[in-house]
């Protein structure tokens, strides 16, 4: 920045300092002087900084840098938005924007197709998951971050850009134009029949067509394969426009039903949603799928269903995230997106999770305590409970993932073997046939043998927490031979965890290869084959007597004894990494 830039900078700043404080010196008492205080302290601050900091300053990072700071002491879904990251904010909040349709993610410091989407123009062009991202028009990307070339791949729809790709296992490195287009992610990647007569509906998001694609899905289900019941699947789902929730809800709830309602610190913004059209089925009987990730208006749809008596929610405790944003417009488009309410569900419950307004004293946020925790009831009286997630009707906790699938999937060695086999094999049998045979199985083990990874076991783990708690207690040295002993036992072998653990890796590995041919779709229908929560809910609609009684109030599944217990955060997430890093992901 040259000196007569900067000169003009500080008249600028100096000029806005002047005007926010003869704006704001206007106010003597209460919270207008504070502002009115702290903006002139900032001001003068930051004027002091570009002055007399050593080193040249970039002022527009500063900025930022303090205004997401300070946002972030509020909540992670308050987030100020700059104009570069709008497009991505709309893909968040519609599912579209414009670009080549391909996921794409880094891999050993190079950006790799993760998963071209059907139809779009990067598949159209051939491209597949696991190739190389070397240029793009032009400009390796070897010089670029992740976020910078994805930027790079989007743009006005129908505009053109070029792609050097290396393609692994071929040594072929060749050059690719594609057009951008509008690209359109569906809210509802799959739907089917799970058993004669019962239906399944997967929705992974909230996007403005969702229930248009819910109706439709609906529609033929009914139509071309007289489904009699219905399963929707909501796990894993973050959630996204919260007006769809209550319209999603029309279609099995009948006019004039409230389904969520929106309170906040000013009135006039406060609204409530109701069903406002004849329901397209009112009487279909529905299982709902949840997990701890499911989240957002997603659990306004479980738990409104819940509260009117209209589904049974099977799963886990849902994620808590009762808290509503609204998108605010900035100077220089640029935006706010700042939570102003929170939301309740018919019962009258709020089923936010975390309480931000009271941090611990370091500043870590907790969660609802149990002796604020109120009870409800649904329409037909059954006992809910507010103060974090939807708790389920029938609880379904899935069985742990072992270290070393974590590692397998985590470090890549599922993904590489799934492009060495889409290399090897041009086609595969149905999503439904096909199956991981013992020597497909077996080449995995050998490749994945020859692969550099590693894992550490829940019982290593344990161990070395039960030695740091010897050597503090002054006990280590009574039972050092033991420990050291019990540690070479633990020490893991890799072929034989991979055996021992053979079906649950035969599953992982079979999702990936069928996503190789059959895109998200088939990765979807071929992840329901061993899925037992899929087949607890085919159990409970095949027999009427269990879903009536578990809308009725009858059915006793001990979900009281089970009460406080299931506001344990630790049982809420094994994770807390895990669960900060799907706030922060529900949160853009």
């Amino acid at each position: 920045m040259n000196m007569k830039t900067k000169k003009r900078l500080y008249s600028i700043i100096l000029i806005c300092g002047a005007l926010v404080t003869v704006g704001f010196l206007g106010f003597k008492t209460g919270d207008d002087f504070k502002i009115a205080k702290s903006l002139d302290i900032y001001y003068s601050l930051f004027r002091d900084i570009n002055i007399y900091y050593v080193d040249e300053t970039n002022p527009e990072k500063l900025v930022e840098t303090s205004i997401n700071a300070m946002l972030e002491s509020l909540d992670p879904y308050t987030v100020y938005i700059p104009e570069s990251e709008m497009d991505e904010f709309t893909f968040m909040t519609t599912g579209q924007y414009g670009g080549i349709g391909a996921l794409i993610r880094n891999k050993d410091g190079q950006p790799i197709i993760a998963q071209p989407y059907k139809g779009f123009p990067a598949d159209k062009a051939g491209l597949r998951a696991g190739d190389i991202i070397l240029e793009v028009d032009g400009i390796p990307t070897k010089e670029l971050q992740i976020d910078n070339i994805s930027e790079k791949l989007k743009g006005t729809p129908k505009t053109s850009l070029q792609l050097l790709i290396e393609r692994p296992y071929t040594n072929e490195k060749f050059t690719k134009e594609l057009f951008r287009e509008e690209i359109k992610i569906k809210s509802v990647p799959y739907y089917g029949v799970v058993e004669s007569g019962i239906g399944y509906i997967r929705v992974t998001k909230f996007t403005p067509d969702l229930t248009k694609e819910v109706k439709e899905a609906l529609k033929d289900l009914k139509t071309e394969y007289q489904i009699k019941s219905l399963i929707l699947d909501l796990r894993g789902n973050p959630g996204g426009l919260l007006v769809e929730a209550p319209r999603l809800c029309n279609l099995f709830v009948n006019k004039g039903q409230e389904i969520v309602s929106t309170k906040g610190k000013i009135k006039k913004w406060d609204q409530t949603y109701k069903t406002t059209e004849s329901a397209f089925d009112p009487e279909i009987p529905i299982v709902v799928l949840v997990s701890r990730t499911t989240a957002s208006a997603a659990e306004i749809v479980a738990g409104a269903l819940q509260d009117l008596d209209r589904a049974v929610v099977l799963g886990q405790r849902t994620f808590g995230k009762g808290l509503v944003q609204t998108t605010i417009p900035l100077s220089y488009n640029s935006q706010l997106k700042v939570t102003t309410a929170k939301y309740y569900i018919p019962s009258g419950r709020c089923i936010q999770a975390r309480d931000y307004s009271h941090r611990n004293e370091d500043g870590s946020v907790g969660y609802v305590p149990d002796t604020l925790i109120s009870e409800f009831l649904t329409k037909n009286g059954r006992k809910v409970y507010d103060g974090g997630g939807i708790i389920p009707d029938i609880s379904f906790d899935p069985q742990d993932i072992s270290p070393i699938s974590i590692s397998l999937i985590t470090e890549n060695i599922v993904f590489d073997y799934a492009t060495k086999f889409a290399f090897e094999n041009q086609s595969i049998s149905s999503v439904s046939d096909f199956m991981i045979s013992d020597k497909i199985f077996n080449d995995f083990t050998d490749y994945a043998l020859n692969q550099d990874f590693s894992y550490e076991t829940y019982s290593e783990k344990e161990l070395q927490e039960l030695e740091k708690v010897l050597k503090r207690e002054k006990y280590y040295n009574r039972v050092e031979s033991e420990i050291k002993e019990l540690k070479s036992k633990l020490v893991n072998d890799k072929r034989q965890d991979i055996q021992e653990f053979k079906s649950e890796i035969k599953d992982f590995l079979r999702d990936e290869i069928v996503g190789r041919y059959y895109y998200e779709d088939g990765q979807i229908q071929a992840s329901l084959i061993n899925d037992s929560q899929l087949y607890k809910a085919i159990d409970i609609l095949k027999n009427n007597n269990t879903y009536n009684s578990i809308l009725n109030g009858s059915y006793n599944d001990q979900r009281e004894g089970e009460k406080l217990s299931l506001y344990n955060p630790d049982l809420f997430n094994k994770s807390q990494n895990a669960n900060d890093f799907f706030e922060s992901f529900i949160s853009n």
